[in-house]
């Protein structure tokens, strides 16, 4: 089967930083469904992995945690799929990845793809929307039935992926006021039509900038990027009991102790842990990305897609890895197909 990997970790202006390859198609056992894929994304752990693993001599790394497929077969212990059945996931951190023509996935991680989008814009949205759920409503402890009134969320970096969903499903399931930050008109303008009821800059003090907008307080602050730059002012502007939520891997350390004061918690959100550790609760991946399809498919969610990258191979995930390190990208990067 063709595939996309790397020989040797590193920049992805390196030679060969990634390259199209040939690899034996896999056989389904156990959990496993053996996926031919259709589409895939890309996301920031696809560049911090190049970036940082190094694979064994003469062993290629396989990267990608997005992608929407048919299930060609399945192992024998599978339950919840046939072949046939479009599907759409996130996939394992500890396995071979996306980039490739035929993938194994564990079915309890697996969900049924939205009816109502194509295979492109299904593929923008697995591992942001598990991100963003799980961020939500596991780490954070929100409500999805709109009772939560009084409730303010920051949501810092909020036009990137995993913001583009989760502003949408705090604003529509919460019943929280949804802040985002943005710092570019064109991004800003995409967080308002997602849901946001205000957005500010993340360039400037980010608690002058909720006052500025009328918000004295934060209740709850889902930080998606460069947390330690901004974490005195999360501090600042979170109300006493808040709570802090992130995903990105501070560059610098953080000072717990400046929660103290105000008894504020930290919740880290890493939506791998689940298959990483095969925990107990690890169907409510596959169960959250079918309830995440019905909610695509009666109108609550939009896609998140940004830019088509044209089909997988080498090339274009170059530059597709070359936009995503700009930081600049809106809604998700996608590519569909193999030549």
């Amino acid at each position: 089967m063709k595939a996309i990997g790397y020989y040797t970790a590193g920049a992805i202006s390196a030679e060969k930083a990634l390259e199209d390859i040939t690899l034996a198609t896999p056989t389904p056992s156990g959990h496993d469904l053996l996926i031919e894929i259709k589409a895939i994304a890309v996301n920031p752990a696809d560049a911090k992995v190049r970036q940082r693993r190094q694979p064994p001599a003469g062993e290629a790394v396989v990267l990608g945690w997005d992608a929407v497929g048919v299930v060609k077969a399945v192992g024998d212990k599978t339950e919840l799929f046939s072949v046939g059945d479009e599907v759409w996931y996130a996939g394992d951190v500890t396995r071979s990845g996306t980039y490739a023509q035929y993938q194994l996935v564990d079915e309890r991680i697996v969900g049924h793809k939205p009816t109502s989008l194509s295979h492109a814009q299904a593929a923008a949205m697995p591992l942001t929307s598990i991100t963003a759920w799980e961020m939500l409503f596991d780490r954070l402890g929100l409500p999805q039935d709109g009772s939560a009134k009084d409730a303010r969320i920051l949501v810092i970096g909020a036009a990137g992926g995993v913001g583009s969903i989760l502003v949408q499903l705090a604003a529509k399931l919460t019943g929280a006021t949804v802040i985002g930050t943005a710092s570019r008109e064109k991004s800003r303008q995409w967080v308002l039509s997602l849901g946001a009821d205000a957005v500010i800059d993340h360039s400037k003090p980010l608690h002058q900038e909720l006052i500025n907008a009328g918000f004295n307080d934060v209740t709850h602050v889902v930080s998606l990027t460069h947390t330690d730059t901004h974490f005195d002012e999360i501090i600042s502007a979170l109300r006493p009991q808040g709570k802090i939520a992130l995903i990105d891997d501070p560059e610098q350390p953080i000072d717990i102790m400046k929660m103290k004061a105000k008894s504020l918690s930290l919740h880290w959100e890493f939506m791998f842990t689940r298959s990483m550790f095969t925990t107990d609760d690890i169907i409510k991946q596959h169960q959250l990305l079918n309830q995440v399809a019905t909610l695509i498919d009666n109108g609550t969610l939009t896609c998140t897609m940004g830019e088509h990258f044209g089909t997988i191979n080498a090339t274009n995930l170059i530059k597709a890895h070359q936009q995503l390190e700009t930081n600049s990208s809106i809604g998700k990067i996608v590519l569909e197909g193999f030549e």
